[in-house]
């Protein structure tokens, strides 16, 4: 190998590693459009939509009703740990507000949404794939896309935000009960410090991060699905690939949506 190849090996590394991301990238874009465009044309499933939105939303509810009340009791105590040196309690209902509404209500909602739903949609559509039942809708003259795909970008758009709600009623009663419960809070004056605080903004931002997330959870499990191949080694793979690039994608646009809507 000559001294110029060498020099030259990390660029190349570096050329092939951009060019395939972008692939990727355009490939999960053109997916995405032929999934949102499937709505605009005939037929229409409704109960499709319907059970794709029960099973993101209804029954996603325990395990994020749960992550969200543990959430709110341990910013009650890590901030009264940290603001009674500074004699600063009154403004505990005011975090845990905060935080809940403008990032764990929707960061941690998104999270076990993409490790409970994720992972099932891509199993479901790479089983699909790996048993020849998408092509199978060819030959019934059906599009695969539409008739699998787009119900769920839909219905994750639904049932995300919806589910967030939830979380964040329950993130703040959780952070209520260890206030009231452990640390000596009168109720009247947490519930009357949290109206104080509320900001249509914090929860309307923090709804929006919960449609982004939704879509982008759905997406993923429908894309790595679809495109799985392998039998069932490569369903495996598929159902990996989505929990790990959802949970990336969800921590890299809470960044993003945050510094969008509240950087000064």
């Amino acid at each position: 190998m000559s001294h110029h190849s060498v020099l030259a090996a990390p660029f190349l590394f570096m050329g092939r590693v951009v060019l395939g991301v972008m692939r990727q990238v355009g490939s999960v874009t053109l997916f995405a459009l032929k999934g949102l465009a499937g709505i605009f044309t005939r037929p229409v499933y409704p109960m499709l939509y319907w059970r794709a939105f029960i099973n993101m939303g209804f029954l996603s509810l325990p395990v994020v009703a749960l992550t969200a009340v543990f959430a709110g009791g341990v910013i009650a105590l890590q901030s009264y740990t940290g603001f009674a040196q500074y004699h600063a309690q009154s403004a505990i209902a005011h975090i845990v507000l905060l935080a809940i509404t403008r990032e764990l209500g929707p960061v941690l909602a998104g999270l076990m949404i993409a490790g409970r739903v994720g992972a099932a949609l891509s199993a479901q559509l790479g089983t699909m794939r790996v048993t020849n039942q998408i092509d199978a809708l060819y030959t019934l003259s059906t599009n695969p896309i539409k008739f699998l795909v787009t119900p769920r970008l839909y219905a994750a758009l639904a049932a995300v935000p919806l589910l967030v709600i939830v979380a964040d009623i329950l993130g703040v009663f959780g952070g209520f009960g260890v206030c009231v419960a452990k640390l000596g809070f009168t109720p009247e004056n947490y519930i009357k410090a949290t109206w104080a605080a509320l900001k249509w903004k914090d929860i309307s931002v923090g709804l929006t991060k919960a449609a982004v997330f939704g879509f982008l959870i759905a997406l993923l499990g429908c894309y790595f699905g679809y495109n799985s191949k392998g039998g069932a080694e490569g369903v495996g793979r598929a159902a990996t690939a989505t929990v790990v690039t959802a949970s990336i994608l969800i921590l890299v646009f809470d960044y993003l949506l945050t510094d969008l809507f509240f950087a000064s």
